[in-house]
This record gives C-alpha cells, sequence and structure tokens, in this order.
C-alpha cells in the first residue's frame, strides 16, 4: 500500500484519539478509544492466523517436495492441528486444551532459558579470550556465580552464603537495575516511534 495524505491523516487522528482518550476523562473519548483497540486486536488476530497460515503453507510444500528438515516440519503441522483440533472442539479453557498448552510452553520456555544461561556464560568465555578486562572477568563471574547458585549449590550443600545471600544481591540489586534501565530505554523507544508515526515523519503503513 502506497503512503497518501489521507492514509497520514487517518493514522493521525487514530493516534491523537487513543492518546487523548487515555489522558483526558472523556466519556466519548474514552468510548471510541475501546472501539479502536477491539478493532486493532481483531486484526492483531487477523494478522497472527494469516502468519499461522503462511507458516502451514511453508512447511507444507517442504513435506510435499521431501526437502531437508521434512521430518521436523511434519511434527510442527501435526502438532498445530492437534492444538487447534482441540481448542476447537472443547475449548480453551478445557483442561484437554490447558494440558495440550503447557505441556509445550512450559517445556520451550525452560529448555530456551537453559540454553539462554549456557550461551551468556559461552560467550563471556569467548569475550574473555578476545578482550580480558575488568567487565569481562565481572561478566563471566556473575554468569558463573548465577549458575553455581541456580543448580549446584542448593543440591550438595556446598558454601551456602552463595545461594543465601550473593545470588539474591545479585538478581535483586544489579540484575534489577539492568533490566529496569533496559524496560525504561524499550518503553523510551516505543514512544519515541509513537510520536513520529503520529507527526507522520515515519509512515510505517506505506510501504517504505
Amino acid at each position: 500500500m502506497k503512503s497518501t495524505p489521507l492514509s497520514a491523516a487517518i493514522a493521525i487522528a487514530v493516534g491523537l484519539i487513543i492518546l487523548l482518550g487515555t489522558f483526558l476523562p472523556v466519556p466519548l473519548l474514552a468510548t471510541v478509544r475501546f472501539e479502536l483497540l477491539q478493532w486493532a486486536m481483531i486484526l492483531l488476530g487477523v494478522a497472527t492466523l494469516v502468519g499461522v497460515g503462511n507458516l502451514f503453507s511453508v512447511h507444507f510444500k517442504k513435506i510435499r517436495r521431501r526437502e531437508k528438515g521434512a521430518v521436523n516440519s511434519l511434527t510442527l503441522l501435526v502438532a498445530m492441528l492437534a492444538v487447534l483440533l482441540i481448542g476447537v472442539v472443547t475449548g480453551p479453557l478445557h483442561p484437554w486444551m490447558q494440558a495440550a498448552v503447557e505441556a509445550v510452553i512450559i517445556p520451550v520456555e525452560a529448555s530456551l532459558m537453559a540454553l539462554l544461561a549456557v550461551t551468556l556464560l559461552y560467550a563471556s568465555i569467548r569475550l574473555l579470550r578476545r578482550r580480558v578486562d575488568m567487565m569481562s572477568i565481572i561478566f563471566l563471574g556473575t554468569a558463573a556465580l548465577m549458575l553455581l547458585g541456580s543448580v549446584f549449590l542448593p543440591r550438595i550443600g556446598a558454601i551456602p552464603f552463595l545461594s543465601d545471600w550473593i545470588r539474591p544481591w545479585l538478581m535483586y540489586g544489579p540484575a534489577a537495575g539492568g533490566a529496569r534501565g533496559l524496560i525504561i530505554g524499550v518503553a523510551l523507544g516505543a514512544l519515541v516511534t509513537g510520536l513520529r508515526a503520529l507527526f507522520a515523519l515515519d509512515r510505517p503503513y506505506g510501504g517504505k
């Protein structure tokens, strides 16, 4: 879709209505804002379905052409169709549906977090091979302490002060401060992006 003055005017008007409806206690603005947000949720759901359909099409073509990784594609499609069938037949709140979702999401999340921890430790070791400075040593030591405090030390009972004092201090002190800094940076970036779209400086809806 090519960006036009009309599309920019519509985007600016919608952004202003939602912004004013959030801060001003005007019933009409609040009602229009709620309706616009509902439309956005519907469009987001449709976009998700389009993405899922595209994913299904890509993997179905891999299976039909017997390309490399077709077995993984078949597993993905079978799991996708099984969860979809359970959700349509029983509903999203049925215990079977909850069990199907938890059986996939929880193991995947745990695996991703474990891979992230190991990857960070490996990255810190490689960083020391290229550049040895105080920050690299602190990063490696922190990653090692977090892994030891989370996995090994509570089980074997060795050096309990690491898991009882140092690990909580790292989690709720420097780590929490860094996470909050990242969240503030993301919020500022989203604010700047929204303002640029609101003033039509950026037009992501225009295809450029």
